[in-house]
């Protein structure tokens, strides 16, 4: 793999609870609203989950990833092509983190850091689920 090996690790606090985070985490329809510039091939399921592996591209770059964990307040996955390394998301009322790590070409602080402002964007636009 070429690139440098690179981590982050960003957390903020949002308007949201545990459960909103969780859905705009785990479901396709709604990362596909926030997580841009990334794009996610159509054949990905609504919902991720436990072993499921498929690919996004950032511009041209795919990025392929294996879900490793996934439970209530974490989803860890396994990243490799244009990027090799993992991210690992936790969540819990009020507040989300992720975690980066892994060689690249890509700015993956710059992309996280972005990638989690999109997030708090679309949370505070949600209505809390009752």
């Amino acid at each position: 793999m070429f690139g440098k090996f690179q981590q982050s690790h960003l957390r903020i606090e949002v308007e949201a609870t545990e459960g909103v985070i969780r859905d705009s985490l785990i479901h396709t329809s709604k990362l596909r609203q926030w997580l841009w510039p990334q794009n996610f091939s159509k054949e990905v399921p609504e919902t991720l989950f436990t072993g499921l592996s498929f690919t996004s591209w950032v511009g041209f770059v795919p990025i392929q990833h294996d879900v490793e964990v996934l439970n209530d307040n974490c989803l860890r996955m396994i990243l490799s092509q244009g990027i090799d390394g993992y991210h690992e998301w936790y969540w819990g009322e009020g507040w989300v983190q992720s975690r980066l790590e892994g060689v690249s070409l890509l700015p993956l602080n710059l992309g996280q850091t972005l990638s989690l402002l999109g997030l708090r964007q679309f949370l505070t636009l949600q209505k809390p689920l009752t």
